[in-house]
């Protein structure tokens, strides 16, 4: 199919209005980044890059409804639903559509619903390798600022964690989610970025430790 460039403009124009109120761990810049990835590993993979870069723009537009909520809402289902209303305004073919909003419930880590597209696979991958590296470390301090979490305490366990509460911590995210999502990639391309932003970010929690303990 060819590249529809008006479509993937309008919908970058209707993405962005959903993020004015936006976390900055979650705001329009995370969009950008996952955007291009997409884009770097959609043309290595053979993708259709009117559905990648459509789901892209979309993926996380039902993310504010439900930061507001304390993430009782999916927002992947939320966000799913809200890109079918908007595609729909637009025209979009309904196979299309499917395409888009399969991309965008599937693309969340902890989820019932797995990617089966090509399409969704990168999205997936895209999006978890913005949560790693550099850039997923400085997000997770940057979300456990947001919600009034403490810096670090490495002595609690996972378990006595309560969600958006004072211990919902970067090193609780890396404990939980980080540590496994080189694991998860799907895509050939994917796992190869995954490799150094893995090692980077063990590096760090590691360098974290050592100065917690005096030992740096």
């Amino acid at each position: 199919m060819p590249f529809n460039s008006d479509l993937i403009d309008v919908l970058e124009i209707r993405a962005k209005e959903r993020f004015a109120g936006a976390r900055g761990s979650h705001g329009w810049d995370h969009v950008q980044r996952v955007y291009g990835l997409c884009q770097l590993i959609g043309h290595e993979e053979n993708c259709d890059m009117t559905v990648l870069l459509a789901s892209a723009l979309l993926h996380d537009i039902g993310r504010y409804e439900c930061d507001n909520g304390n993430g009782v809402k999916c927002h992947a289902k939320v966000g799913a639903k809200m890109a079918e209303e908007i595609l729909k305004e637009e025209n979009a073919d309904p196979d299309f559509t499917g395409q888009v909003t399969h991309c965008i419930l599937t693309h969340r880590f902890r989820s019932d619903h797995n990617p089966q597209s090509i399409e969704a696979k990168v999205l997936f991958d895209a999006d978890k390798l913005d949560s790693i590296g550099s850039v997923g470390i400085a997000r997770a301090f940057l979300f456990s600022g947001e919600i009034g979490a403490r810096l670090d305490d490495p002595d609690v366990k996972p378990d006595d964690v309560e969600p958006f509460g004072p211990d919902d911590t970067a090193r609780y995210e890396f404990s939980t989610k980080l540590l496994r999502v080189k694991g998860r990639m799907y895509t050939k391309t994917g796992k190869k970025i995954a490799e150094g932003r893995d090692k980077f970010m063990r590096e760090f929690f590691k360098r974290l430790d050592d100065e917690i303990s005096g030992l740096r």
